[in-house]
């Protein structure tokens, strides 16, 4: 890249602004990065969950969890728990654990036992009873291992979106160095060739740099807007374009470790433990349910009906740019497209573009030559996680009202995920599928098998046989023990929350 220094603009601030931020700064040094961020416009902060890569991120930049998870309200998070997604009986609830390697204790078991069912046979097939932090949730334990503990444990994290911003942009700038200018940009001006020359703001200033970093939101204020990149919506296959949301006191006891994700009639509900309180809320479709009948639902859900507690409400533009590294541009964050916040990977969206943009800015020796290859790879991502959570949709096994039997009919499937399909339901070797199609980089076998068999997507109880002659099925007894066992070494939820503080 030589030796010159450059000067990256950030647009926008917010977790995304200010995670971009942290990491241009941290990775090179050398060069000047600057947050324009304006003081009127909010931090959307709906997503306040993450999945484990969020450590890897603190870790790069040095921030111990003693620093910023209390300043945060942060709690740890062993997975998700989803409720009521399904009405078949034993299956009205199921846990997506993170990746422990106690895995590979139980792993080829479950999906042995998963492979059995949906070939006939009647044996112990829910994910729950296979997985370590099925059992840590449950107790309400932290997915912290002893220092002693042969084994890693991958957890995420909760937290008030608000204060992970705040928190970053005070890293950021008082130990990276960047520059923090409160400024409303009211123009983008653009050459000749499709770059971006300068910031217009307000405030009569004219913000130049070399590379421009688009973190203003769902408007997309520089790649959509100033330099008209196409939006691809996702609309035929996620039907959810709003959300509702309202705290709650944390009236639990110990703090669950879990985010808990219950179907409502129209979508679905989260309740994510912070320290200080509970957030909630509902993602919905609007086409379905209008903002007052989804807010009625949401304090019914709550017991909140005659509570004053206020209610936010939200539009989500859920789908993807088609390109997010456009000339000098990069966008990131909501600007460069949403899939709606179910299994929470929008802080790992935005992780994995900065951290891709590095590679391929540097190989191309500080051009664009390489932005083709980074577009490629971030939309393969994030279809690759949208299919994700268009399976939680489509294998839906509710029937009780037009917006789930809609999307169990939905045929506006990827090849990958109709592949996916075909092989669980005609009893083929799944793990083999997922690394045919190579997808396992975005969710792995484990994740879809326990959606899947989560579910209860077998044969009819009615169907399945009692015989299991000749099947190597794991001790259903010695797989409790262990478990429970291994469990027991870890600490409540709420004593290690208290250790961060000490």
């Amino acid at each position: 890249m030589g030796n010159v220094p450059l000067r990256f603009v950030i647009l926008g601030g917010g977790t995304a602004g200010w995670m971009a931020a942290c990491l241009l700064a941290k990775k090179w040094p050398q060069h000047d990065i600057v947050v324009v961020e304006s003081p009127d416009i909010g931090i959307i902060g709906v997503g306040e969950g993450s999945t484990p890569q969020l450590k890897a991120f603190f870790d790069t930049l040095g921030l111990a969890e003693s620093e910023w998870m209390p300043k945060c309200n942060a709690t740890y998070k062993a997975g998700i728990s989803f409720h009521n997604w399904s009405e078949r009986s034993g299956f009205e609830k199921y846990f997506h654990p993170f990746h422990t390697e106690l895995d590979h204790f139980t792993l080829n078991q479950f999906f042995f036992h998963t492979r059995a069912r949906r070939t006939g046979r009647n044996v112990e097939a829910h994910p729950d009873r296979f997985f370590l932090p099925a059992r840590l949730a449950a107790e309400r334990r932290a997915p912290l291992a002893s220092a002693d503990f042969p084994h890693n444990v991958g957890y995420g994290y909760h937290f008030d979106a608000t204060l992970v911003g705040r928190t970053l942009r005070d890293h950021a700038v008082d130990a990276l160095g960047v520059t923090h200018l409160e400024r409303t940009v009211t123009q983008v001006q653009i050459d000749c060739a499709g770059h971006v020359q300068h910031l217009e703001t307000q405030e009569n200033d004219t913000i130049v740099g070399d590379f421009f970093v688009d973190c203003s939101g769902f408007g997309g204020t520089i790649i959509q807007k100033a330099l008209h990149e196409r939006f691809i919506s996702f609309g035929d296959n996620l039907f959810n374009d709003a959300a509702v949301a309202m705290p709650t006191a944390n009236d639990e006891g110990d703090i669950p470790s879990e985010t808990k994700a219950t179907a409502l009639s129209t979508g679905w509900a989260w309740r994510i433990p912070l320290t200080n309180r509970a957030g909630n809320g509902y993602v919905y479709a609007s086409r379905y349910l209008d903002a007052d009948a989804a807010e009625t639902e949401l304090r019914r859900h709550l017991g909140l009906l005659e509570s004053d507690v206020p209610a936010r409400h939200l539009k989500m533009n859920v789908g993807r740019l088609e390109r997010c590294w456009v000339g000098n541009c990069l966008a990131v964050g909501l600007s460069q497209g949403f899939i709606e916040p179910l299994e929470a990977t929008a802080l790992h969206i935005v992780q994995a573009t900065v951290e891709g943009f590095f590679d391929a800015f540097e190989k191309g020796g500080g051009t664009n030559r390489y932005a083709d290859d980074l577009n490629f790879a971030l939309a393969d991502r994030i279809e690759g996680i949208r299919d994700y959570i268009v399976a939680h949709y489509r294998m839906n096994q509710r029937t009780d009202s037009a917006y789930w039997r809609d999307n169990a009919r939905n045929d506006a499937l990827s090849d990958n995920l109709k592949g996916l399909m075909t092989a669980w339901f005609k009893g083929e070797d799944l793990t083999a599928e997922v690394h045919r199609l190579g997808i396992a980089r975005y969710y792995s076998s484990l994740s879809w098998h326990c959606l899947f068999a989560g579910y209860g997507t077998f044969p009819p109880d009615e169907k399945l046989v009692a015989s299991v002659e000749g099947l190597e099925l794991a001790n259903m007894e010695e797989v409790e023990t262990f478990i429970a066992g291994h469990a027991a070494k870890f600490p409540s939820h709420r004593q290690a929350l208290v250790q961060l503080k000490i």
